[in-house]
């Protein structure tokens, strides 16, 4: 019988109360890799729980407060999407369509700048962030994505500025040094292939601060990491020293790939070819979670697959994403109720996860995943059936 099996929704519930306490102990050394994944051995310093937008479960992602937040929840890495502005400074946020993320539309003085433009393949309409100089998304607030889930999160609305890449890395230094551990970049270049399309190409300006906050040495606390292969291929080929990841999805095709005519989806680049030819630029790949333990025909949590080991057989480390702990985004068999926005049983998902040999988590609530991989390292922490 797996440990899962064992741990009751109740025992559960009062052993996150007690462990949500302590986690505010040292996490793991954020030190990344280069490659080389599996649980042979494996302790905390080798399994890592990154912030995904921070710790957005708890505020709007992408603030500074979010990222704040995820270090002190014990977050080994903080992940930061970059995208341009007009002036070419690379500012945090996941899209840069962003009338889902900020004040932008209820802006009178921007009403002007809505549009619509074609990203990767896809026509949005909206505001972004090439349109505007530094100066002008300074005067944007932060607005949480998902109201309709977390409207605890509303309570913030308004009140964080969109960050800068130098401030998300200074703000990584100042955390550093008081929790007296490595808080780690996780950095992921958004669009690479249209910014480059209009004259903001991303690599740049991104190595620039990489190195202005002497964070491009070879055991730095950063990864980088895309959705195309291009650029990455490009760090590569330039001797960049830290970590490169591969992002890949259940679904679609790279970007650039899609530009260049290449036939190739993300499936193929996931099977065991496709990762052997990955692991020749780069260190880690991030797949979509269900790549990882697909979904059954009724919802439930199904059996892994043979992800992990065909990537760990070529040296390549697994970071999948994105745990959330609400009903919404868990397995049909892991849900507690009707409400989407109520927690469900999210430890025992992430629980799956480790045990599948996953090296690392990107998740919404960084205490869960700290919690989750104690309890995969320390079976003692587990309540009695």
């Amino acid at each position: 019988m797996s440990r899962t099996s064992r741990l009751s929704a109740a025992a559960l519930t009062a052993l996150l109360a007690v462990l949500l306490s302590l986690v505010v102990a040292p996490a793991s050394s954020a030190t990344p890799p280069r490659g080389g994944g599996g649980h042979h051995g494996a302790g905390a310093e080798d399994l890592l729980v990154i912030g995904h937008r921070g710790a957005s479960g708890y505020r709007p992602e992408h603030t500074l407060a979010s990222y704040e937040l995820a270090a002190r929840m014990g977050a080994d890495y903080v992940e930061c999407d970059v995208v341009s502005t007009a002036d070419h400074v690379l500012v945090c946020r996941h899209e840069n369509e962003i009338s889902g993320t900020t004040d932008v539309a209820d802006r009178p003085e921007f009403a002007d700048r809505r549009t619509t433009k074609t990203v990767d393949g896809v026509e949005l309409t909206g505001w972004f962030t090439e349109d505007f100089t530094l100066a002008e998304l300074k005067t944007l607030r932060a607005v949480e994505r998902l109201p309709e889930l977390r409207e605890e999160n509303t309570l913030y609305d308004g009140l964080f500025a969109v960050p800068t890449l130098d401030e998300f890395l200074e703000l990584r230094r100042d955390l550093s040094r008081e929790l007296r551990r490595d808080v780690g970049a996780y950095i992921e270049t958004k669009h690479p292939t249209y910014f480059d399309g209009v004259g903001l190409s991303l690599e740049e300006p991104l190595l620039a601060d990489l190195r202005e906050a002497r964070l491009d040495r070879r055991n730095s606390p950063v990864f980088l990491q895309s959705f195309e292969t291009a650029n990455l291929r490009e760090l590569d080929a330039a001797r960049v020293r830290v970590p490169l990841v591969q992002l890949l999805s259940a679904g679609g095709a790279p970007a650039d790939l899609v530009a260049a005519g290449d036939p190739r989806t993300y499936a193929d680049l996931s099977t065991a070819a496709g990762l052997a030819e990955i692991a020749e630029y780069a260190d880690g790949v991030g797949p979509e979670k269900s790549q990882v333990i697909p979904l059954e025909a009724d919802g439930t949590l199904g059996e892994p697959t043979s992800f992990v080991a065909d990537a760990h057989a070529v040296d390549l480390l697994v970071h999948p994403y994105t745990f959330r702990n609400e009903n919404a985004f868990l397995p049909a068999d892991l849900d507690e109720g009707a409400d989407p926005a109520a927690y469900g049983r999210a430890i025992e998902e992430q629980l799956r996860f480790w045990e599948a040999g996953v090296d690392g988590i990107f998740t919404d609530n960084p205490d869960t995943g700290v919690v989750t991989r104690d309890l995969f390292l320390d079976p003692a922490l587990a309540p009695a059936a």
